[in-house]
């Protein structure tokens, strides 16, 4: 389309304006062709009619639209003009506050004339790393284009900064250096980036001066080189001047100064050092008080001199040599004051003896009267002699100045020499990156030769700048393949030509310096004869012939020819020269030197260039003649070579530009003044680039982001899946003019206004569909609302119907409600009338019935006693009849078996005499042995049923007493209870009856009473009126007091709420801030030991030079070598004998100053941590006790605190010796199983008696310690209760007497009351007590409930062992349940000494029954076993005599049957014992060659720390403290020299970090320190260490492990970054809801997902991948939820900053990506259990950001829900968030500039931190918390593959 049809009704354009330079204005009409007139209305509200240009009939610049304004790249604007730029810069600047804005090639910086937070390091890392197009612009992102580029491509780099004075050129330059040095590094320790910076001190000391427009204004151009190894590290410098301003010494123009450092060296005066220098006040001296301004607000000279002689120190320039700087810048002072008087016209003198000169003199060393002649003296030499002519006044002081001007001038190259050398390093330099610092086109009222050559050296960069945008144009239209045409652009080589060609004017000029009797008008009338009217840009003024005009590129400028030919020759007197050159002071002749005599790193660089300075070298033979001929080069030509050596060197590196542009003339912050800003930008080169930009195709978009962009424009039926064919067919039928655009390979170029034109096109589309939306809402909006209108009308008709059948259900209800009503009354008095009959009649039939009853009973009653009276009568006389013929039986019996036993004992006798009876006998005893044998046999049988029913018995027993004890108990206390009941109830009896008698007394006075009641019934109605009245003032006054003490109370309490939240915030601030720098201490640590390790690697290098011939070495020695040692000093000198013993073996010791410092500050830091907890615990416990209101009994309190204490002390010591005493008892019983082991004299017996006896006394030591202790707190409560009962009486006798008074009754109830309240609070007291002893009394029966059913399951497990092992597990039972019952006991009577004492006795008897019971069960078994000798000897004796008679025939062979002999399986202790010789081979296979990943996946985690740990313990069981100081040692230092090798590998370092904690906790668990045994089981406890405290190697560990934590981190943050920006904030997670906007040259990374692009499914699996491998090794949960905290807080500070540094994605649509993305990571936390972490809180800053974006952004009431949103974002960061909004559609509305005033205002009363980004590198402070192993160690299998065969288990 035409450009002409953009021309219409509402369209807005620019027109020029004399003030503001461009005015906005909206045409009221359409524009046709032909129209000579176009109405617009200005934004002022003013109607106006433009009229256009006959002649050329432009029209006006049309305005970009609102979406496009803002934008980083000027490029990127649809319509690039001056206008369009100039408004760009003004919005940014202004509205903003954005100081930087590309334009294409160039980095457009404005000065704000104050200090931004923009250039921290944290800035610096930002950037570092970034494509250029991915950041705001920056000067930080120019220097990282610049430093990748020559990274990348291997081409040297120059960044060329340019402005005008006090436009920021200096500050620019720094920064720039600063970057390099900053993201570079130095590729030694000399700190040469430091110097590189040092080095910008002194340059503005001597090189920069106060001008009117500039406070600190360069006054000579310099390039910087900055050299770069191969590794692209910093190794040097060098620096190039150009073009001092030496007039500027001697002169000053009003409000400006000299150079800074002559008042640096005036306000030093009163040094010490400086006192030889005899200066004084600035206003002394002639040379520094011409611009009547010595002093620059806000800047100290004093301060600024010491920075620069720190600089000098720091560049290495010694004491003495400043001092002789200082001493030649004295005495130039001191010269500027030498006075001349006039003889005649021709001649002067100076005064005899004259202070200023005799000061130079002194000063310089140099002889007064010679230096007195020559300056009023000159030397004319021709061709036969040489005559001495005196000079006039005017020509001494030009002289002078003229020495003073050389002087400073060799000086200054004298620095910039030495400054050089300084920065010059030995190591070949591989590339470098050039700054050039210079001067901008200068043009002002007068213009002398200073301004020529600045003009003329900016002309000779423009058309280097020119050439290279050209250049660059030509290339990307190359590149797409699209058809180049020519571009007509300015050249201004003709200018450059007019300058420097021959007869040019440089070439008149210097011609004329050669002529004796040229002057600055024979000059200037060359130049009219030589160039006016022949050179177009060569012009004479109208009124003058001492001046002339040059056309440049950038403006006009005239020229005064005055002083041209003076300042070109630069002439000093070659007399007073050799007079300094004679001086003593050895300096000075030094600066006067030849070149080739002088040291300079300018002479020759590493590189083999030639570099640039001021003053070209000059050869260093030749003739007189010549060397008087190079001598007299002139200023002109000299700069004139310096200059095109600059631009060689320029042409031969990579070019980057940076225009700096001052804003206003007054030094205003955040002032845009547009004439000067427009002047400055027609100067710059700016307008020539948007200029050649818009000649042909400026705007260029890719074909994926054009189809993104436009796709609304799109049908469905134009959409291809090939992008390139869709853009092409959607833009043939949007853009029918074909030259409009062309089709590159991967972009869409477009001309001037089309991007305006499909920004409108797709505008009008969105307008259109909006238009529809808002019907469709609006008609579905009215729709609901006639619907609910409808709905409300249906609803008031249904109830009022409802409420009229309401009313007719009522009537009904009540008529049928009468009738029941009479129906049941009727009912009710007829029923009435029947049960008064029925009742009268039950009565009579009861009594009747009652009586015959009564009768029958009574005759029953007497039968059934006569009955019982006869049968115990009948009994009785049966009796004793029995018993007669009972006895009479027996006694014939008797009579009887007498009679029958004495015939038997006669036949006895006659048989026992004969031999039969022998035989007999004989048989007998075999049989009665056989009985006896099967007797012992059964004996043996009941022994077992009886010891099993004892087991029983014996359960049931402790069950049984158990039950009945809990059952006494309870009766005791319901006995207690009734008790209190039955004596409440005789005191409440006793008062009854006082009560009576009191009521009797009443009642006798009441009569008497009754008979005065008449007579004072109206003066107590009078009186009780009165007392109304006060009561209710009363109650008003009491009410109010009431609500005061309310609130004040509730002030107190919110106050000291408020301070101790705060304070414990302050606290945990404090301790993680010591935490965090102990581990930052740490981290330095571990940076020095890696440095200390590559500086002795290459001193080994250095030192062992191999030798010819091969010698092998052990490959496990490098493995063992200890690098460091973690021992204390003992631990080195009893290393001292082993290191004289094996000197071949060179161990390096650690530096034991650094760590015993360490130590300390370690232990500082625990005492400190220490104070905090405790001054934490005092505030809280104050807190509580302000609370409570426990004001009372503080000593008591005090005691008890105190008593509780030291029996808590006590009985951690009694449970010592219990633990100590029961392991001496499980030996004692362990050693041997024979009977004497529980024999009265046996070493069990005698441990047991021992303890027994030991117990005793102690327990009457207690209960006499016990007795004392309560004796003195019977003696405190007593002190302390009659205070009470004497207050309390005294209080009640008051009350008595105030009850007399009337007028007191109120506060007598209000006594009551509290009474009342301090009854029921004791009541509830009470019952909490109630409550929490039935509570407890619970928890003892199922206490008791689980220990019956533990004794169950034992006494199974005993029924199954063999009866020899059945006794001694019995008892080895009995003690640990007495041991557990000792502990759980311990711990319940912990605050109750007398239960626990009780318990202790009951404790001691239960051991003495045991005892007893034991005794007894030794006994028997001893009486057993001797009969079964006995026996058995008898046995023995019978098998002898049989086989003697049994002949060999008769014995047969019979079975054995076989025995199973149980192997008794060896019990590990959990200890590997190894060799001295193995330990290298263990740490080599176990730490140096061990792979992660198979560790991980095969075996169980933490195996190689429980290996570790059992080797310390075997060699601890030995107590070998060699051994272990060797293992622990060798373990640490292998764990380092892996964790260096292999650091980089995120599942290495995280496989360490976890041993290396299961290796601490080891540690800690198996210490035997009580506070780490509590989780402990006993098997555990009894694998504690015993000879050695291993608490330094401890905290070693925890050294090591926080450094191994501090690497993980830096892992995980190498691996996240490059995803976190892309995938966090460029990828569109939810894809169309950010549109791409229009960009510039600097494109940026695209948001469409590409192959190697990363998203947020990329984040996440990484971070599942990083959460598996921690799991698979075994990390402690907290540990890994630290790490995923800190991993959150890298993820979201990295993307908050990144979003604060880009403009782009600071809209509505980004910021509804970012929250998603952030609920996504939230969605991963909860799925891994890890909300609880603190991850999510790390995200909080960048979810408010992302609600900033999203939320209104308007009105007040906004405002202030943002500032009460946002608390997690610092101001900065909310105003740089608001400045940087920015609409990606026209819907959104930009954030005004009052409102961000608003907020500003709101905030300025909040204190934080002013940093703009947050710290990414910023490392939590990790705690370790101790985590105990469940994990046996006996029961560890040490797997074949780990190579560990040498090591055996104990």
């Amino acid at each position: 389309m035409a450009a002409s049809e953009l021309y219409t009704k509402f369209a807005r354009v620019w027109i020029p304006d004399p003030e503001e330079v461009w005015k906005s204005a909206e045409l009221l009409k359409d524009y046709k062709p032909g129209d000579k007139v176009l109405l617009l209305h200005l934004e002022e509200g003013k109607d106006l009619e433009y009229r256009l240009d006959p002649k050329t009939n432009e029209l006006p610049h049309l305005r970009n639209p609102d979406i496009l304004v803002g934008e980083n790249d000027l490029t990127a604007l649809s319509y690039l003009h001056e206008p369009a730029v100039l408004h760009n810069l003004r919005v940014r600047f202004i509205d903003s506050k954005l100081i930087y804005t590309y334009c294409g090639i160039v980095l457009v910086a404005i000065n704000p004339y104050e200090q931004l937070p923009i250039y921290g390091e944290d800035i610096i890392n930002a950037y570092s790393g970034q494509n250029m197009g991915d950041m705001d612009p920056h000067i930080f992102a120019v220097a990282e284009e610049a430093y990748k580029q020559m990274a990348r491509d291997e081409r040297n780099q120059s960044i060329i900064v340019s402005g005008e004075s006090g436009a920021g050129k200096t500050v620019s330059a720094k920064y720039a250096m600063r970057y390099f040095a900053t993201v570079s590094g130095s590729a030694s320790e000399a700190n040469v980036e430091e110097k590189v910076l040092a080095s910008n001190p002194i340059m503005e000391s001597i090189g920069n001066a106060k001008t009117t427009r500039n406070d600190n204004s360069s006054r000579f151009g310099k390039y910087i080189e900055i050299g770069f190894d191969k590794r692209y590290r910093i190794i040097g410098a060098n620096m190039r001047t150009y073009l001092l301003e030496k007039s500027r010494v001697v002169f000053q123009a009003e409000e400006e100064r000299n150079y800074h450092i002559f008042y640096q060296l005036c306000a030093s005066a009163k040094l010490p050092e400086f006192k030889m220098l005899r200066l004084g006040n600035a206003n002394n001296f002639h040379y520094t008080k011409q611009g009547g301004s010595p002093v620059i607000e806000g800047v100290d000279d004093a301060k600024e001199m010491a920075h620069t002689r720190q600089a000098c120190t720091l560049l290495g320039i010694s004491e003495s040599y400043q001092m002789g700087i200082f001493r030649i810048l004295a005495g130039i002072l001191h010269l500027g004051n030498v006075g001349f008087t006039s003889r005649d016209s021709d001649s002067c003198t100076i005064p005899p003896k004259h202070e200023p000169l005799s000061i130079f003199c002194d000063l310089m060393g140099v002889d007064y009267d010679e230096m007195c002649h020559w300056l009023c003296h000159r030397k004319l030499a021709t061709a036969t002699e040489t005559y001495i002519k005196p000079i006039s006044k005017l020509q001494a002081t030009n002289a002078r100045d003229a020495l003073a001007k050389h002087i400073y001038a060799k000086l200054f190259n004298w620095i910039v020499d030495h400054v050089n050398q300084a920065l010059h390093s030995a190591v070949k330099q591989h590339s470098f990156i050039g700054v050039l610092d210079i001067y901008g086109f200068e043009t002002f009222e007068i213009n002398s030769f200073e301004q020529f050559c600045i003009n003329y050296a900016n002309e000779k960069l423009q058309q280097q700048f020119n050439m290279h945008v050209f250049k660059l144009e030509q290339e990307e239209y190359m590149k797409e393949q699209i058809p180049w045409t020519l571009i007509d652009f300015y050249d201004n080589q003709p200018c450059i030509n007019l300058i420097e060609s021959k007869l040019g004017i440089l070439d008149l000029l210097d011609e004329d310096c050669k002529m004796p009797k040229g002057t600055d008008d024979t000059w200037a009338q060359k130049l009219y004869n030589t160039h006016l009217n022949k050179c177009a840009l060569f012009e004479k003024p109208r009124l003058s012939n001492k001046a002339f005009i040059i056309q440049h590129f950038a403006d006009k400028v005239e020229y005064q020819c005055e002083g041209f030919l003076e300042k070109n020759k630069d002439t000093v007197f070659e007399e007073q020269i050799k007079v300094l050159k004679s001086s003593k002071f050895k300096m000075l002749p030094e600066l006067f030197q030849d070149d080739e005599k002088a040291i300079s790193p300018t002479t020759a660089t590493s590189s083999g260039r030639t570099p640039l300075t001021r003053t070209p070298a000059k050869p260093t033979k030749g003739r007189p003649g010549q060397m008087a001929k190079e001598h007299k080069k002139t200023v002109g030509h000299q700069f004139r070579n310096s200059l095109h050596l600059l631009m060689e060197t320029l042409n031969a590196t990579t070019p980057h530009y940076v225009r700096c542009i001052k804003p206003n003339d007054f030094k205003f912050p955040f002032t845009f003044d547009e004439k000067r800003a427009v002047q400055q930008l027609r100067a710059c080169g700016v307008l020539e680039t948007i200029r050649i930009s818009a000649a042909g195709f400026p705007s260029r978009w890719t074909y994926q982001e054009f189809f993104s962009r436009y796709r609304v424009l799109m049908k469905q039926k134009d959409v291809l899946s090939d992008r390139k064919q869709t853009c092409k067919n959607v833009l043939e039928k949007l853009i029918l003019d074909k030259d409009k655009y062309q089709f590159g390979k991967t972009k869409i170029f477009f001309r001037a206004g089309q991007v305006a034109y499909l920004e409108k096109l797709r505008a009008d589309k969105l307008r259109a569909a909006c238009i529809r939306i808002q019907k469709i809402i609006r008609g579905w909006l009215l729709r609901k609302k006639y619907l609910r209108m409808r709905r409300a009308a249906i609803t008031v008709q249904r109830y009022v119907r409802g409420y009229q059948a309401r009313c007719y259900a009522k009537f009904l209800r009540r008529t049928r409600a009468a009738t029941v009503i009479q129906k049941y009354w009727r009912m009710y008095v007829v029923r009435r009338r029947y049960k008064i009959r029925r009742t009268a009649t039950v009565v009579l039939q009861s009594y009747l019935r009652g009586y015959l009853a009564r009768n029958r009973y009574r005759k029953i009653l007497r039968e059934h006693k006569a009955v019982i009276i006869q049968k115990w009568v009948r009994g009785w006389l049966a009796r004793i009849h029995y018993k007669r013929s009972m006895h009479a039986v027996i006694y014939l019996q008797c009579c009887f078996r007498r009679m029958m036993a004495k015939r038997e004992l006669k036949k006895l006798k006659i048989e026992a005499r004969s031999v039969e009876r022998y035989k007999k006998l004989h048989i007998g005893m075999e049989n009665k042995i056989m009985q006896l044998q099967r007797k012992v046999d059964e004996q043996n049988k009941d022994y077992k049923c009886l010891m099993e029913k004892l087991t029983t018995l014996e359960g049931i027993y402790n069950s049984e007493t158990e039950k009945l004890r809990s059952d006494l108990e309870r009766l005791q206390l319901s006995e207690e209870e009734a008790k209190i009941a039955t004596g409440r109830v005789l005191s409440l009896q006793q008062e009854i009856t006082k009560l009576r008698k009191d009521l009797e007394q009443t009642r006798s006075e009441k009569k008497s009473i009754e008979e005065h009641a008449d007579r004072y019934k109206q003066e107590t109605e009078q009186l009780v009126s009165n007392l109304k009245e006060e009561n209710s003032s009363l109650k008003q006054e009491k009410e109010t007091l009431n609500r005061l003490i309310v609130e004040q109370a509730k002030k107190m309490t919110e106050t000291m709420e408020k301070k101790l939240v705060e304070e414990t915030k302050q606290l945990e601030l404090d301790l993680n801030d010591e935490r965090l720098r102990y581990q930052n201490l740490l981290n330095e640590f571990s940076r020095l030991e890696e440095r200390y390790d590559d500086l002795k690697e290459e001193m080994t290098l250095m030192v062992n030079v191999p030798k010819p011939g091969h010698k092998r070495t052990d490959s496990t020695h490098s493995s063992n070598e200890s690098e460091y040692t973690f021992s204390s000093e003992i631990a080195e000198t009893e290393d001292i004998p082993l290191r004289t013993e094996e000197p071949t073996e060179k161990k390096v010791p650690l530096d034991m100053s650094l760590f015993l410092k360490l130590q300390k500050r370690v232990t500082e830091l625990e005492q400190e941590k220490q104070v905090m907890q405790d001054e934490l615990d005092r505030k809280e416990e104050q807190v509580l006790r302000s609370k409570a209101k426990e004001e009372e009994r503080p000593q008591i309190r005090g005691a008890e605190l105190e008593y509780e204490s030291l029996k808590r002390q006590e009985l951690e010591s009694e449970n010592k010796k219990l633990k100590n005493e029961l392991n001496e008892l499980r030996k004692a019983l362990s050693e041997k199983s024979a009977p004497e082991v529980t024999a009265p004299g046996a070493p069990a017996y005698r441990v047991l008696m021992e303890q027994l006896t030991s117990v005793s006394e102690e327990l009457d030591v207690r209960k006499e310690e016990v007795l004392i202790l309560r004796s003195q707190l019977v003696s405190q409560k007593e002190a302390i209760q009659p205070k009470n009962t004497m207050t309390d009486s005294t209080v009640l006798l008051e009350d008595v007497q105030k009850m007399k008074d009337k007028g007191e009754i109120a506060q007598a109830y209000i006594g009551l009351k509290e009474t009342n309240r301090l009854l029921e609070s004791q009541l509830q007291s009470q019952k909490r007590s109630h409550e929490n002893e039935a509570e407890a009394l619970r928890g003892e029966i199922q206490s008791l409930k689980e220990e019956n059913n533990r004794q169950q399951q034992l006494l199974a497990q005993n029924l199954q062992l063999p009866p020899e092992a059945r006794i001694e597990a019995s008892l080895q039972h009995e003690i640990t349940r007495l041991t557990n019952e000792n502990l759980y006991f311990e711990e319940l009577y912990a605050d109750d000494p007398k239960k626990y004492q009780s318990y202790r006795i009951s404790l001691y008897k239960r051991m003495i029954d045991l005892m007893e019971q034991l005794e007894k069960q030794d006994k028997t078994v001893r009486k057993l076993k001797k009969q079964l000798k006995v026996f058995a000897k008898k046995i023995g004796e019978l098998e002898v005599g049989q086989m003697e008679n049994i002949s060999p025939g008769q014995i047969i062979d019979e079975p054995i049957r076989p025995v199973n002999i149980p192997r008794k399986e060896k019990d590990f202790q959990g200890m590997l014992e190894y060799k001295k010789d193995d330990e290298q081979k263990l740490v080599k296979n176990l730490i140096l060659e061990l792979k992660p990943r198979g560790v991980a996946v095969n075996l169980i985690p933490g195996l190689p720390a429980y290996i570790l740990f059992m080797c310390v313990r075997h060699a601890d069981y030995l107590n070998d403290d060699q051994k272990v100081r060797s293992l622990l040692t060798s373990t640490i230092n292998s764990i380092k020299k892996v964790l260096k090798k292999r650091g980089d590998d995120f599942e290495t370092v995280s496989f360490w970090l976890s041993n290396t904690c299961r290796f601490l906790h080891c540690l800690k668990q198996y210490s035997g320190e009580e506070g780490f045994m509590k989780h402990n089981t006993s098997r555990q406890n009894e694998h504690c260490l015993t000879n050695f405290d291993l608490a330094e190697y401890r905290q070693v560990l925890s050294d090591l492990a926080i450094q191994i934590y501090q690497q993980l981190v830096r892992v995980l943050e190498n691996i996240l970054q490059p995803m976190i920006v892309s995938g966090m904030l460029e990828h569109e997670t939810i894809q169309g809801v950010s549109g791409v906007k229009p960009t510039g040259l600097r494109k940026r990374t695209s948001s469409i997902a590409d192959e190697g692009t990363y998203t947020l499914d990329s984040i996440l699996r990484q971070l599942n991948s990083f959460h598996s491998v921690m799991c698979q090794h075994g990390m402690d949960p907290e540990l890994i939820k630290q790490v995923v905290k800190q991993m959150f807080y890298i993820v979201g500070a990295i993307t908050l900053n990144n979003l604060l540094l880009r403009k782009d994605m600071c809209s509505w649509s980004k910021g509804m990506q970012i929250r998603y993305n952030v609920s996504q990571l939230e969605e991963w936390l909860r799925d891994k259990n890890l909300m609880n972490s603190g991850a999510k809180e790390t995200l909080e800053p960048l979810i408010q950001a992302a609600q900033l974006l999203q939320v209104k952004k308007k009105t007040d009431d906004d405002a202030e829900a943002i500032c009460s949103m946002c608390n997690a974002l610092t101001t900065a960061q909310i105003v740089k968030v608001l400045n940087l909004y920015t609409p990606v559609n026209e819907f959104e509305e930009r954030v005004s500039v009052s409102f961000i005033r608003t907020i500003q205002m709101r905030l300025r009363d909040r204190k934080d931190s002013p940093q703009l980004l947050m710290d990414a590198k910023h490392i939590f402070p990790v705690t370790f918390p101790f985590n105990p192993s469940s994990l046996a160690l006996e029961t560890i299998q040490i797997p074949a593959s780990l190579g560990l065969g040498f090591i055996s288990r104990v």
